[in-house]
């Protein structure tokens, strides 16, 4: 397990430094921050007074090691446009995403499981084919069009929730979150249904192949065979043993969700790092955007490991030492 360990700390950490290369020699190639930030009548002192305090007059490899050395230290430098350390403009704005994202992700379990495995028990009722039709509309529609018509039913012509915003937070621990506030929550409702409508579709197709699956196996053959009720052999022999493939596939999803939650935060105006990284880019806010992809990829193989971790609790069968081989 150790040696798992070790090894997966090794392969994330060259990970992360051949991320860093790529997306900071990306971005510097895009274009110049400086013609974005100066005022159109500056003189040529005045801009290179400002190439000079930003650091942009070096080569780009010193910028680069420059930037490492700053990163090693914990420094992700300080925002062009906003003149704050990077990474505390991100991890002020990332309480915002989470929160959408774990709301999102709860959402497509608590009804994704459900409807999947009933799709799964009675495949052929007219109940389970509205369902599988209604998943493939949920991976039909693009996210940006199911935000703009949810905001047009619900809030435009129904008046029911508001459109756009984040509402009331209240502070627990030192962060602000809105869902535990009657005005936060209903201002929480509409994106994160919209963000988790595809993960929906996901999941009760994930919860339906492994249902007909499991359902044909000899022990719930046996399972029936003994008289236990059909609810415990489906919530307990059934519902344990589909969560397998569903946990690697959502712990996954829980990165990209976070990472990809930049269209719904856009039309829902809602204040996360998505709209962050959105906005850093049209100003070339480079210590911005190589934090962003920076904590992305943190985030991401960190989950990685806490699902392969999760995925040996779930199945003992399955050993680390073994995966690591």
């Amino acid at each position: 397990m150790l040696i798992y360990l070790i090894r997966r700390i090794i392969q994330s950490l060259s990970l992360l430094l051949a991320m860093s290369v790529i997306v900071f020699f990306a971005i510097f190639v895009i274009g110049d921050p400086v013609e974005m930030l100066i005022d159109l009548e500056a003189t040529e002192r005045e801009i290179a007074a400002i190439r000079q305090a930003l650091g942009l007059d070096l080569p780009v490899y010193m910028q680069y090691f420059q930037f490492l050395s700053s990163t090693f230290r914990g420094d992700f430098g300080t925002s062009f446009v906003f003149n704050e350390p990077a990474l505390k403009l991100i991890l002020t704005y990332l309480p915002a995403t989470l929160e959408l994202a774990i709301t999102a992700m709860m959402i497509a379990i608590l009804v994704g499981i459900p409807l999947g495995m009933y799709a799964g028990v009675r495949p052929q009722h007219p109940v389970s084919k509205t369902i599988m039709a209604g998943s493939i509309l949920g991976f039909s529609l693009p996210t940006f069009w199911s935000g703009l018509m949810t905001v047009l039913v619900f809030s435009v012509w129904a008046g029911w929730l508001p459109a756009s915003g984040r509402g009331s937070t209240v502070d627990i621990l030192g962060v602000q979150l809105s869902i535990f506030t009657a005005d936060g929550l209903s201002h929480l409702i509409l994106p994160a249904l919209n963000l988790a409508l595809f993960k929906i579709s996901l999941v009760i197709r994930l919860a339906r192949a492994g249902t007909r699956e499991v359902i044909m196996q000899d022990y719930i053959k046996f399972a029936k065979a003994k008289g236990l009720p059909s609810s415990r052999i489906i919530l307990v022999h059934v519902g344990k043993n589909i969560l397998i493939p569903i946990v690697t596939v959502l712990g996954l999803e829980l990165g990209s969700v976070v990472a990809f939650a930049v269209v719904t935060e856009s039309v829902f105006a809602w204040p996360g790092i998505g709209k962050l990284l959105i906005d850093s880019i049209g100003l070339l806010d480079r210590p911005v955007i190589v934090a962003y992809l920076l904590l992305v990829v943190v985030m991401f193989v960190t989950i990685n490991l806490l699902v392969d971790i999760l995925y040996s609790v779930l199945d003992p069968r399955v050993q680390l030492a073994r995966r690591a081989a």
